[in-house]
């Protein structure tokens, strides 16, 4: 694979959105599907990650913004394109994005989609989901929301 952009089959950008509890219920049903946290790595520090081990999987870890400036990563497509292979993805495998509430992750998707993989997935909500009324994450909506495993680094 490369960094030069390639059209998606149906012609959008990414495969779409999907909810945390679909792309849990895909990834433990599809041995192929992977899933790619693109936070930052003291995000995964101080927040969390995802816990794949009760599927027997691992999550894959690529930084799109590196903290504390969250400068874009000029080498997201190839150290995630390099890291997906190494798990085993292939370009048709389902791959899900996630990021804090789903916005670096649809950034994510669309750019795997335009390096070859044909069904790159936003996770909405992301780890830890929307503000809720006091600003705190984690109690509306997201994989910490829904009950979804997850650990401490």
């Amino acid at each position: 694979m490369s960094d030069k952009p390639k059209p998606n089959p149906s012609g959008a950008d990414y495969a779409g959105d999907v909810s945390v509890t679909d792309a849990w219920a895909m990834l433990k049903d599809d041995p192929d599907a992977r899933l790619i946290d693109v936070r930052s790595i003291a995000e995964l520090s101080f927040v969390g990650v995802p816990d794949l081990s009760p599927l027997g999987r691992e999550t894959v870890f690529v930084e799109l913004q590196s903290f504390p400036a969250m400068a874009a990563n000029p080498q997201f497509v190839s150290q995630a394109v390099t890291a997906l292979e190494k798990s085993g993805a292939r370009p048709d495998s389902p791959v899900f994005c996630l990021c804090r509430s789903g916005a670096r992750s649809r950034t994510a998707a669309i750019a795997l989609t335009r390096a070859g993989y044909e069904r790159c997935y936003n996770v909405a909500g992301g780890l830890e989901g929307d503000l809720d009324a006091e600003r705190h994450r984690g109690q509306l909506n997201g994989w910490k929301a829904a009950g979804l495993p997850w650990r401490q680094t």
